[in-house]
């Protein structure tokens, strides 16, 4: 008899080490946002350079209600603090609504700090004081009368709409992290920065202003300002091939450039609302959505020359088969109007030019090129900057394998030699200094010894002499500079360092002073966990791959934890945390009982051209084998890392990712939720998917594709997506659901109605992701509270 009660008595105790789920666990998970909202003190400001920028203020949070005001001497470091602006006279911040730049109300952004603002009424009617909230519905919070003023707590980020008793718009306002004072005395009328111009959109007049160029009945005209003479300079446009604008002139006013391009269908995508808050019946919505294999417009230059009105389409020997969605060329003039300049990014992304035409000719000529076998990361990796004072060019390539800068002279197209040559690779270009030839970035995998993702800012000669890295702290840093270059704030934390602002000095790096370190003890008092950083070997046993892992709340050592993993392995980014935050979806995850692990394989972005290339026509990859590995070796000394039950979870590529797990690693993954997810890449956006698997399109779309293996899924899936999603297209899952259904596959599915894309990170997504995890990794019931 005890032979055959052994195995219901393990698995009793099995289930009693997994214990998880409970009404209390669900309790903390769900309450974690509101239990460590407000907890981190001293981790941000604004800093506000005075007159001279010799000064600085700024305000930051030192308590659940308490705030300090800090006055800093730049020089020295010297730092007078206060409870409030007027002790350390600095003056009131306050805007006036006529003075205020008009602009469109648009939604609030979230996670601001905790600010105020005082509404004072100087018109001499009622008006109304409306929030815009993230989603952009406006919600009135006071009306105040002639003369009277009002109090309201806000969010630095928070959008504020404050309306006459016609509904007009006077003003709308972002709030700022320092209290504000807003006097309503009228509507704004300067016009916000980046606003169109006042000439007509396709139009554009001469920089000498004698002249004016159009494009109208899609052929151009020519106008002269003097006597308003129009005449036709094309006629053979039509509205199959049609001339088009901008208009790009000449600094000298003796060409300019537009564009022919052919007529080309786009692909329409219709969806269906299927219950839409203004009316009963369903709406059906169709928008453009450019896929795979698609046809693309072929914009072409046309040179227009005044001197005897000649047109020139520009030979495209060197650019046949640009990838663009747009209809026009943007052109760039060089200062002395003799070429301009252009970008060609050949569609399959293996070539990418810069192209100059001569003005004088219409000759075409190669000024940059890359090539590649693979792919070119045109989205990250194409930053240039023209040196026009001295006929060069600044350009980021990674022809060597690492994202370096190398400086060109741009009337030959010669390479003169590599700006950043150290170790590591160039992210972001932070400023430049033309007189000095000297350039400020970011960089990451400058120190052998720190995780190869954090950013620190460095500054370097264009020749490539004088590297300085001018950050120091081991964590990813943020910078900010001082109106005049001189210094730079640095903010800097890793997912377990609180953050520490620091301010610099911008030509050696030296400390002036540390301004703050923040302060988490109230955080983690409300039981939130730190969370562990983890390097382990790839798939190839010599590449390192960095990761995190974070424990529950109740974490007992003594008990066996299943393994969840957050998956997001998108080539165009790195995704696992490197600053510090709440980073409260893990969080709450893990409060259910799980060890929630992230790690960046190979195949993601940042770590040089070989890591990177992994993810060439293989999709499906998705670093499995280095992240696989790497939880493995994490296990080795964490024994209650139960490998015997470990799922995964993600969305949009992370959800294609999420599902492949059950198709290629069934061995280790037992569940997987899948998020709206990119699950066939012919289905998906043009540009991601063209970028990592080419054009034209070929069998590496099928063998990435979930849909085409879904026969092969093993373990327990559940499916999501929104219905009205505009990102991937909904369709995409409903394909996977007819395979599944056709190979006789168990599996869950959850369509959100009026939701659009990451319906997982919804209330009710979220939780119903929590049930589906508990139930088929913990092996018991939810238990909600």
């Amino acid at each position: 008899m005890l032979k055959y009660l052994l195995p219901v008595v393990l698995a009793a105790v099995s289930a009693a080490a997994l214990a998880g789920g409970s009404a209390e666990d669900y309790e903390r998970a769900l309450n974690l946002a509101t239990r460590t909202t407000n907890k981190v003190y001293r981790a941000s400001f604004d800093a506000h350079w005075l007159p001279g920028n010799q000064q600085f203020w700024y305000r930051v949070q030192t308590g659940p209600d308490a705030w300090e005001y800090a006055l800093v001497d730049a020089a020295s470091g010297a730092t007078q603090r206060a409870p409030d602006a007027a002790a350390l006279g600095l003056p009131k911040q306050v805007l006036k609504t006529s003075e205020a730049a008009t602009q469109k109300a648009h939604p609030s952004r979230k996670g601001g700090v905790e600010t105020r603002i005082r509404f004072l009424n100087h018109t001499t009617e009622t008006v109304d004081v409306s929030w815009i909230d993230p989603q952009g519905n406006s919600k009135t919070y006071g009306h105040i009368k002639a003369g009277d003023e009002m109090a309201q707590n806000t969010f630095a980020g928070h959008v504020w709409l404050i309306v006459d008793a016609m509904g007009g718009t006077l003003a709308v306002l972002e709030a700022k992290a320092e209290p504000l004072e807003i006097v309503i005395d009228g509507k704004g009328t300067a016009r916000e920065a980046g606003d169109e111009p006042e000439h007509p959109r396709d139009g554009g007049l001469s920089p000498d202003g004698r002249w004016e160029a159009r494009c109208e009945n899609h052929n151009v005209v020519l106008r002269q300002i003097a006597n308003g003479e129009t005449a036709a300079l094309t006629k053979d446009g039509t509205a199959d091939r049609e001339y088009r604008g901008p208009i790009a002139w000449a600094p000298d006013s003796q060409s300019f450039v537009v564009t022919s391009v052919a007529k080309v269908s786009q692909r329409q995508v219709t969806i269906v609302e299927s219950s839409p808050g203004d009316q009963v019946q369903p709406k059906v919505i169709t928008y453009p959505y450019t896929k795979p294999g698609d046809p693309l417009p072929n914009p072409r230059p046309v040179l227009v020359r005044m001197h005897g009105r000649n047109v020139s389409l520009i030979d495209n020997a060197l650019f046949p088969t640009p990838f663009t969605e747009s209809l026009s060329v943007k052109v760039r003039w060089s200062p002395r109007s003799n070429e301009f300049y252009f970008d060609y990014n050949q569609r399959g992304h293996q070539l990418y030019r810069i192209i100059g035409v001569a003005a004088a000719t219409g000759a075409p000529r190669v000024v940059v090129e890359e090539k590649s076998d693979n792919f070119i990361d045109y989205t990250h990796k194409t930053w240039r900057h023209w040196l026009d004072q001295t006929g060069e060019l600044l350009w980021m390539s990674e022809r060597d394998g690492w994202c370096r800068l190398y400086l060109y002279d741009a009337a030959t197209g010669t390479a003169k030699g590599v700006a950043t040559r150290e170790r590591g690779v160039v992210r972001e270009i932070e400023k430049m200094d033309e007189q000095k030839r000297v350039v400020w970035f970011l960089g990451s995998g400058l120190r052998a010894d720190e995780d190869p993702y954090h950013l620190h800012l460095c500054r370097v000669g264009f020749d490539g002499t004088g590297f300085v890295q001018l950050t120091k702290g081991d964590g990813n840093h943020e910078v900010t500079f001082s109106p005049d270059g001189r210094y730079f704030i640095d903010r800097w934390s890793r997912v377990d360092q609180v953050p520490v602002a620091e301010l610099r000095r911008s030509d050696s790096g030296a400390l002036v002073c540390e301004l703050e370190h923040a302060d988490a003890q109230a955080l983690l008092g409300a039981g939130w966990t730190m969370p562990e950083r983890f390097t382990a070997k790839g798939r190839d046993g010599k590449t390192d791959i960095f990761g995190i892992i974070i424990k529950p709340s109740n974490f007992d050592p003594a008990r066996k934890y299943p393994v969840l993993e957050e998956v997001y392995a998108g080539p165009h980014g790195a995704f696992v945390p490197k600053t510090f935050g709440r980073l409260l979806r893990q969080h709450m995850l893990a409060e259910l009982g799980f060890i929630v692990v992230q790690a960046d394989g190979m195949g993601t972005n940042h770590r040089g051209k070989a890591f990177h290339d992994v993810a060439w026509k293989n999709l499906k990859d998705a670093g499995f084998p280095d992240r696989i590995a790497w939880i493995r070796s994490a296990a080795t000394t964490r024994p209650w890392m139960d490998l015997g039950h470990v799922g995964i979870y993600g969305g949009s590529a992370g959800g294609q990712s999420a599902m492949r797990a059950l198709i290629d690693h069934a061995d280790f993954y037992q569940a997987a939720f899948a998020d709206c997810g990119c699950h066939d890449n012919r289905m998906d956006k043009i540009w991601w998917n063209e970028q990592w698997l080419g054009w034209p399109v070929d069998d590496s779309y099928i063998r990435n594709s979930n849909v085409a293996d879904a026969s092969k899924v093993k373990g327990a899936l559940m499916l999501c997506f929104g219905e009205v999603d505009h990102n991937v297209d909904p369709a995409t899952t409903m394909q996977v659901v007819n395979a599944l259904e056709k190979a006789d596959k168990d599996f869950e599915l959850l369509v959100m109605t009026g939701t659009g894309h990451g319906a997982a990170e919804t209330p009710y997504g979220g939780r119903r992701r929590m049930d589906f995890l508990v139930r088929h990794l913990l092996g018991v019931e939810p238990r909600h509270p």
